[in-house]
């Protein structure tokens, strides 16, 4: 989310006795020029631009009129000199909110948008571009070429650090209850990444074999592309890409145990999502099924030739193995009651929360 900052006229005191700050509005080759200029003074100059690098037009520039000489020669050494100088802080992605004062005492609010990159962990390798999945027209070169949503904005581009372009959140994902990214496993698959698109689907639901074929798919009703000719199979995709994995073989993950006791009442959708997520937290929660299986409606509600229950099985298997215990043929009312519930020995002499969902 954009974030804004007051910049005020009285920041700094230089050692050569100027006193206060000095703001430039736009970093194309004159804000460059004027805020190397005014900190060699010894002013501390505030470099603000829009865009995620400085450089302006000039940096788009192959050739300078009337010399002809190389654009990129003539601008990259005060780009350098810009990004070392003591004196100058770049505020790139930044837009001037408002200006408050009078002249020599003015207050600046500042917008800054997100990068999603620290530009201080950033080392400008460009490992993260050359997997980066989404491929998007290249706004620096007028649409000509292509890049990827990771991206910087060109090679010699100060700040070096890349950054992530987000232009808005798609309607499939705010259309999906679980909130998956579907964007991005979508591009994945397209890649031939189904691991990591299954490894994505499962950051939000731990069933994607089973989601993939009984999900009603409202996402695709949401689909932009059946603008154009028809949706994309986004439920399907799912369902291809973890056909293609064996979750058996993604080593779980490395997480701090806790020692809190969770009880689970139901190992419906509902109460394996909830042990998934409380697993991968650290937590050890244990279900507690009235059936002689665990699934709930997926298993007694859905007939066999829409959802396998061998394809259900490996996916409860999947979440068992990340330490949740599973205690089935135990009713709520017939075998213990909420009362009874902290005499178990799974909760006995702990504190424990009790998540209960009606199947």
């Amino acid at each position: 989310m954009p974030q804004e900052k007051d910049v005020t006229a009285q920041e700094s005191t230089q050692p050569s006795g100027n006193v206060g700050a000095v703001m430039v509005v736009g970093g194309g080759v004159a804000g460059i020029q004027a805020a190397l200029d005014m900190a060699n003074s010894g002013f501390y100059v505030h470099l603000v631009e829009t865009k995620p690098a400085i450089g302006g037009v000039m940096a788009q520039l192959d050739k300078t009129f009337p010399t002809n000489d190389c654009s990129m020669c003539i601008i990259s050494p005060k780009l350098v000199e810009c990004g070392r100088h003591l004196n100058i802080e770049i505020h790139t992605l930044t837009d001037v909110a408002g200006i408050e004062g009078e002249a020599g005492n003015l207050s600046v609010t500042l917008k800054k948008q997100p990068r999603y990159v620290d530009p201080a962990k950033c080392t400008g390798c460009g490992e993260c571009a050359n997997v980066c999945p989404v491929t998007m027209s290249d706004a620096f070169n007028a649409g000509l070429a292509d890049w990827k949503a990771v991206y910087r904005l060109y090679p010699q581009a100060i700040p070096a650090a890349f950054g992530i372009k987000k232009l808005d959140r798609a309607p499939c994902t705010l259309t999906c209850p679980a909130e998956i990214n579907v964007q991005g496993y979508v591009q994945l698959i397209k890649m031939g990444k189904y691991e990591e698109a299954v490894k994505l689907i499962m950051e939000r639901l731990p069933l994607p074999g089973v989601l993939g074929r009984v999900c009603p798919h409202p996402c695709e009703d949401k689909c932009r592309r059946a603008e154009m000719d028809a949706s994309v199979a986004i439920c399907n995709l799912k369902r291809f890409a973890a056909d293609q994995v064996d979750l058996s073989s993604i080593a779980p993950p490395l997480v701090e145990a806790k020692s809190d006791k969770v009880a689970i009442i139901g190992s419906g959708p509902a109460g394996l999502a909830c042990a998934y997520h409380l697993a991968l937290k650290g937590y050890r929660p244990t279900i507690l099924e009235a059936l002689p299986k665990a699934g709930g409606m997926l298993r007694v509600g859905i007939p066999d030739y829409r959802l396998p229950k061998d394809i259900l099985d490996k996916e409860i298997d999947n979440i068992l193995r990340l330490g949740v215990e599973l205690k089935t043929n135990t009713a709520l009312g017939r075998d213990f009651t909420l009362d009874k519930l902290l005499e178990m020995p799974l909760i006995s002499r702990w504190p424990f929360w009790l998540y209960w969902r009606r199947k």
